[in-house]
């Protein structure tokens, strides 16, 4: 599904080039659950926004189910970030005048999609994260993990192919992390690729491969 070789990005900071990514190679198969670790300026949210179509290499190839993500105009990227690509962040990121439900609806309407399949699905997903009964409640009224759950369930109610994690449990209580870990992993047992970006070995060692990075490169790629 995912297929990264030699990929390689430059920032330019105070007037010097920094290589966040150097020659970076890995695949990513179907289905698989993935932890990327590192300790902070290793490149792990780099090789994320790369993942996920927020940023473009300097060079190197980026392969998604086979295409070549470079001859991507901005629109298809955009396209393929609504419809294949889950994104979950420390930070919500909700809006925080709109209730659960209406949250979890956004992407939904920027795709065009009628309101009565919107509310079908919003009801759906909503039960799946085990807040159907928070539905009509803002941000401002729920815990810590139950907006995150809010926002697991945005970022999957297109049913992408993927869902991208950056420290999905940085925000949380350990009680509250454990619980969206186990959400997210139940998921990938349900088929959803799942790739966790994480600096907490707890977390990270969960998956059943785990890559790690140090200075930009992959320096370790293991199964438990």
């Amino acid at each position: 599904m995912i297929r990264l070789d030699a990929i390689e990005r430059t920032y330019v900071v105070g007037g010097s080039p920094v290589r966040a990514l150097k020659e970076t190679t890995l695949e990513i198969q179907p289905g698989e659950y993935v932890s990327i670790m590192g300790p902070s300026g290793s490149g792990k949210s780099t090789l994320l926004h790369i993942l996920g179509c927020l940023d473009r290499p300097n060079g190197g190839s980026y392969r998604f189910a086979g295409q070549e993500t470079a001859r991507f105009s901005d629109d298809e990227l955009s396209s393929l970030r609504r419809h294949r690509i889950g994104f979950v962040f420390q930070f919500f990121h909700l809006v925080p005048r709109l209730t659960a439900a209406a949250n979890v609806e956004l992407p939904m309407v920027f795709a065009g999609i009628p309101p009565d399949q919107r509310r079908q699905r919003v009801e759906q997903v909503l039960e799946v994260v085990g807040l159907g009964h928070r539905a009509g409640h803002r941000p401002d009224q729920l815990s810590g993990g139950e907006q995150q759950r809010v926002a697991i369930a945005r970022a999957v109610v297109m049913e992408p192919a993927v869902l991208l994690a950056d420290e999905p449990t940085g925000n949380l209580d350990s009680g509250s992390g454990r619980e969206i870990v186990e959400l997210m992993e139940r998921m990938n047992r349900q088929g959803l690729t799942l790739i966790v970006v994480t600096h907490d070995p707890k977390i990270g060692d969960r998956a059943r491969r785990r890559i790690r990075l140090a200075d930009g490169r992959v320096i370790s790629d293991d199964s438990p």
